[in-house]
């Protein structure tokens, strides 16, 4: 079968028990497209959110990567897990708290700035092989603590030993992590028992399609779910140029003398010959002296 040269973003609410690899490859295919990237992992057992980016798109793909995430998240208290999840060896180790307010204690110490640990079992890569690895030989291996930031943290409810909230944190964090240390915390022990990504960026669970109803739908369907490659860049400033400005950026030649006074990054758009409207055609930068610069455009641009 060929494959089509298809460009733009579908957003995926993942099933449970999926890797996000494998979600990634069965839309690819029922796309028949030639490229495809996902913006992120996200665990098997974890479901939700999941922006898949082909063609053109994949260039914008690591700015997902990058982006802030929320989950909501159900934890146990008074047991904990090998994995920090419902997928490790499960021992009890504590009694769960009665009281809500010893809860949200805890669950206050974790919000703003923290450093966090990595978890064994994570795809982060020590000599070329993901952690995981390691961890299933039985090998334990040292990891430094990392900045993260976690912006909030809502409870939805708690009746012991179970909590479910909502956790709206920077890129890097682990939830497993997060629950493991609220029952530390907590000093009873905790892991994750579910976990689902509700928002990545500007992206929201709700916009979603699940991948059931993705493979229901004719070929034509599925095209109309396609979000253009800009809206990877929803959050960034735009900035049209004439088709005379388009060309030099084109050829790798900064453009002066903008009108607008942005700064920073910025969607181009461009006027082009024989079009009605300006037309999306890459990522720029615009420095501190004023002058623009490409830096990540469309091939078609």
């Amino acid at each position: 079968m060929a494959k089509r040269k298809l460009n733009g973003v579908l957003l995926l609410d993942k099933p449970f028990g999926m890797s996000s690899t494998s979600a990634l490859n069965k839309c690819r295919w029922l796309f028949q497209a030639e490229k495809g990237g996902h913006t992120g992992v996200l665990d098997p057992y974890a479901t939700g959110l999941l922006p898949l980016c082909f063609g053109e798109a994949t260039k914008f793909a690591q700015r997902m990567l990058d982006a802030d995430k929320a989950y909501r998240a159900h934890v146990r208290f008074g047991e904990t897990s090998t994995t920090l999840d419902a997928e490790g060896e499960i021992t009890v180790t504590g009694t769960a708290p009665e009281s809500i307010d010893d809860v949200r204690a805890a669950i206050a110490k974790f919000i703003g700035p923290i450093l966090q640990t990595p978890p064994m079992y994570s795809a982060l890569k020590v000599a070329g092989k993901p952690m995981y690895e390691y961890a299933r030989a039985g090998i334990e291996l040292e990891r430094k603590a990392r900045p993260i930031t976690i912006y909030g943290i809502e409870l939805i409810s708690y009746q012991a030993p179970d909590l479910v909230i909502d956790v709206r944190c920077s890129k890097g964090t682990y939830i497993r992590v997060l629950a493991q240390d609220l029952g530390a915390a907590l000093g009873c022990g905790g892991y994750l028992t579910g976990l689902r990504r509700t928002l990545t960026g500007g992206f929201k669970l709700e916009d979603a399609i699940s991948l059931d109803d993705f493979i229901a739908l004719e070929l034509e369907a599925r095209d109309q779910l396609l979000l253009p490659e800009e809206s990877l860049l929803s959050n960034l400033p735009s900035v049209e140029l004439s088709f005379a400005q388009a060309d030099l950026i084109r050829n790798g030649v900064p453009v002066r003398d903008l009108k607008g006074g942005v700064n920073g990054e910025v969607k181009l758009y461009a006027d082009l010959e024989n079009q009605d409207n300006a037309r999306f055609i890459g990522l720029g930068e615009v420095g501190a002296d004023g002058v623009l610069r490409s830096k990540r455009l469309l091939a078609t641009g």
